[in-house]
């Protein structure tokens, strides 16, 4: 055999392993493939009920929520008539029950002060006599 012929006997060996290992790699990336096909196959036939669930969960929650904004609603409602009330409760009443509160906290001073005065009959004794009175 002639270097040449051995070179090519080589050669084509060295082609032949090439082509069982590129084998061997295609036919791991087909497993590959199929059983990554496959997972999402299975994931796809988990998310129908999960949003199917997920879509009557948000249906309840909107429920839910439209009876809040009513409550919230019939609360601000009452909020305004509360302020309206407070409001007339202080136009009409308010001046003249201001009035009255101050009258009888004066009335009750000038009393405590008439019957402190009463119990210290020589309290202004030791007052001087006034310039030019004899």
């Amino acid at each position: 055999m002639s270097p040449g012929q051995i070179a090519a006997l080589v050669a084509a060996g060295a082609f032949v392993l090439l082509v069982l290992v590129l084998a061997i790699v295609a036919v791991k990336a087909a497993r590959f493939f199929d059983e990554a096909t496959i997972a999402m196959r299975k994931a796809h036939e988990n998310t129908d009920p999960l949003f199917t669930e997920a879509n009557t969960t948000l249906t309840h929650v909107n429920t839910q929520l439209e009876r809040v904004d009513g409550i919230t609603a019939n609360a601000r409602a009452v909020t305004g008539n509360v302020s309206a009330l407070t409001s007339l409760f202080t136009a009409t009443l308010g001046g003249p029950l201001v009035k009255a509160a101050a009258l009888s906290y004066g009335v009750s001073k000038a009393v405590k002060a008439r019957r402190k005065a009463a119990e210290q009959p020589n309290k202004h004794a030791k007052r001087r006599p006034k310039r030019g009175a004899k």
